[in-house]
Order: structure tokens, then C-alpha cells, then sequence
């Protein structure tokens, strides 16, 4: 399939201002339940999206039908990055998103999906499921009338397509990059000039030059864009995403007024989407990446310098975001504290276990 064609499917050019206009919510008949769930990524992504479309499966054929959820790609019913505001407006029941694309409302929102130098896919599952991150991200999405269920994780994603070689701090400065979440803000920092563009808007963003660089998520999906046709240095680690989780974010009042077994449901439903995701993320990518190697592209992982300057840089964001919000510093002091006890755990054993792995040859 052909760029073009690839953004065709994916129906970037609905995301207009005029796509916001929503019929009224459909009303249940009998006691089915219906739902509509907006996305914010297009359909052409197999795995974003398709991660959307398998909990909605699974949501009807664990309730023999009784709970059915439509899927509507980003800009189908609203832009991708208005999907918060319709869920808390009770203009749609649910969504499916990256909650850090709504840290402007508040970077409290940052930790429904990833903070700079966080947590890694299987610790921020530890972090939710096991070590109360549930629980308080909830009490503070609760407060917009918001109820966050964990639903997929990229894994750690790579920095981006960069069109020059990147060799120093020095050349940050003044460069226009495409990056979401508060990596940008960590960037900005550094004279970095940010810009977050919906997915199916990166790649004519980069080749009318409106932007320098981009980052987007992994290299299946990269791939995908076709962002090594124009930028061929592909740059690593992206530190603002060790491990990018999603969410199903559903209208408190829709939530709660479901029967015990519909919220099993959708709870099980998300729990498989959030494991299904990262599978198949492990599975694509390093094919994905031959071939983008093949292709061209030049792999590159960032200096050491800017490594360490954008460490000391989001420091003084995380300290800066925890003076300005309460909810912020809740959060970040809740998931630093877990952090800690990983890191010292996968010192022990993941970290040297592969450290050692990633030298043999097999």
C-alpha cells in the first residue's frame, strides 16, 4: 500500500473543525447497551487502532451481545485531540487515547500514559495494577468526570526522523520538532521548538518542512508513515516514552450506571487489549526496523550529552509541573517512590540479564 493510499484509509483529512458536530448519544433499546468510543488515531494504524476494535469485540462477545461498542477512528465524530472533552461532555461514552495528549489541561494527565525518564511497559503495569496507580490516577481523572482503564502500551518507542545528523546539545537549539506528550516540554528546555500534529498530519508536515524532525511511536508504525522517505537518521532511545501506555476513558456517569458484569466485561476486555498491544508491538518492530535499515535509514542513538541534559531538564519540569499541581505532585511522588524499588530490582536482574543477552550472537 502506497503513502497515499495508507492516508486515505485512515481518514486524516475528517479531522476539520466542522467534525466536532455530533448527533445526540444513541439512547439503549431493551437492555442493550450502546456506546460510541472515539479514537484518537486513524484506522490505518493495525495497532493503535486495532487494539480499539478488539476490546469493542470482546466486550460484545463476553456479554452475548448485550454491551456493544462502536469504534470511530480520530475525526469521525470528533479531532483526535478532542476525545477528552466530548467523554467528560458526555457527548460520547468512551474514548480511546494517550492521556498525556491533555497535560495542557493539566500535566497531571501526563501519568495515564508516560512521564520523561518513566516507567518501562511491565513497570507501569506493575505501577497500575498492583501498586495502586489505579486507584490514583482515577481519583484524579474522577475529578473531570473521568473513569481511565489501561488499555495497551507501545513499549519503549524510538526518538524519531531527524533530516541532520544530530551531534551536540548546541544543536537542539531552534530545532521544529513534532514530539507529543511532555517530552516537548523537557525539549523546549534545551531551544528545541515543539509542535504535537495528529498522526496523519506528520508526514506532509515534515516534507513541506514545517517541521525538522519527528517522532511518532515505534518502527512498525513509523514505517507506516513513510517518515524515512524524508528524514533518514533515526534517532533512539525516545526517553519521553520508556513505556507509553493508553487509555479507555469513559464517562463517570456511563461508567457507573453499568450492570457489575458489563464493567467485568469492559475490565477484561481492556486488560487483553493492554497485553495484545504490547505483543504485537514485540513482534512487528524488529522486522519493521530491518527493513527501514535496508530501506536506508541510518540508525543513531542520542549523545550522551543530550541524554544528560534533557535528564537535568525534566528534573526541573517534574519539580516546576509538582509547584503548579497538586494532582501532578500526587502522582509523581506516588510513582517515583514505586521507580526507586524497580529500578533497584531490574538492576539485579532484567538490566544484567540483558546487558549480556544484547552482546551474544544468535
Amino acid at each position: 500500500m502506497s503513502r497515499r493510499e495508507f492516508l486515505a484509509k485512515t481518514g486524516a483529512a475528517a479531522v476539520a473543525t466542522g467534525a466536532a458536530a455530533v448527533a445526540a448519544p444513541a439512547i439503549a433499546q431493551s437492555d442493550v447497551v450502546r456506546w460510541r468510543c472515539a479514537s484518537s488515531f486513524p484506522k490505518g494504524f493495525d495497532t493503535l487502532y486495532g487494539t480499539l476494535e478488539l476490546i469493542a469485540r470482546r466486550v460484545n462477545q463476553l456479554t452475548g451481545g448485550k454491551f456493544q461498542i462502536s469504534t470511530h477512528a480520530a475525526g469521525e465524530i470528533v479531532p483526535p485531540f478532542q476525545v477528552l472533552d466530548a467523554v467528560e461532555k458526555g457527548t460520547i461514552e468512551a474514548n480511546h487515547t494517550a492521556p498525556y495528549y491533555f497535560i495542557g489541561k493539566d500535566p497531571a494527565w501526563a501519568f495515564g500514559t508516560c512521564i520523561p525518564f518513566g516507567l518501562n511497559a511491565r513497570q507501569m503495569n506493575a505501577w497500575w495494577y498492583h501498586g495502586d496507580g489505579e486507584k490514583v490516577f482515577n481519583e484524579f481523572s474522577r475529578k473531570s468526570g473521568v473513569v481511565n482503564l489501561l488499555a495497551g502500551n507501545t513499549g519503549s518507542q524510538m526518538a524519531g526522523w531527524f533530516k541532520k545528523e544530530l551531534k551536540s546539545v548546541e544543536e537542539l537549539k531552534g530545532l521544529k520538532f513534532r514530539i507529543g506528550g511532555m517530552g516537548g516540554q523537557v525539549l523546549a528546555k534545551l531551544g528545541v521548538v515543539t509542535q504535537q500534529i495528529p498522526a496523519g498530519e506528520i508526514y506532509s508536515a515534515l516534507e513541506k518542512g514545517t517541521i525538522d524532525a519527528a517522532e511518532f511511536t515505534v518502527p512498525y508504525d513509523d514505517e507506516r508513515l513513510g517518515l524515512n522517505k524524508i528524514a533518514k537518521y533515526y534517532y533512539y532511545p525516545g526517553f519521553w516514552e520508556g513505556g507509553a501506555a493508553l487509555g479507555f476513558q469513559v464517562n463517570a456517569k456511563a461508567y457507573d450506571a453499568l450492570p457489575d458484569a458489563y464493567k467485568a466485561a469492559l475490565q477484561t476486555a481492556c486488560a487483553e487489549g493492554n497485553s495484545w498491544m504490547q505483543a504485537k508491538y514485540d513482534t512487528v518492530n524488529p522486522q519493521a526496523l530491518k527493513r527501514l535499515i535496508a530501506g536506508g535509514a541510518v540508525l543513531r542513538r542520542f549523545p550522551k550529552s543530550v541524554m544528560d541534559a534533557s535528564f537535568k531538564a525534566n528534573n526541573e519540569l517534574m519539580a516546576e509541573n509538582s509547584a503548579k499541581s497538586p494532582e501532578f505532585k500526587k502522582l509523581f511522588d506516588h510513582m517515583r517512590a514505586f521507580h526507586r524499588d524497580q529500578q533497584a530490582w531490574f538492576r539485579v536482574a532484567e538490566g544484567s540479564y540483558d546487558d549480556f543477552m544484547a552482546t551474544q550472537k544468535l
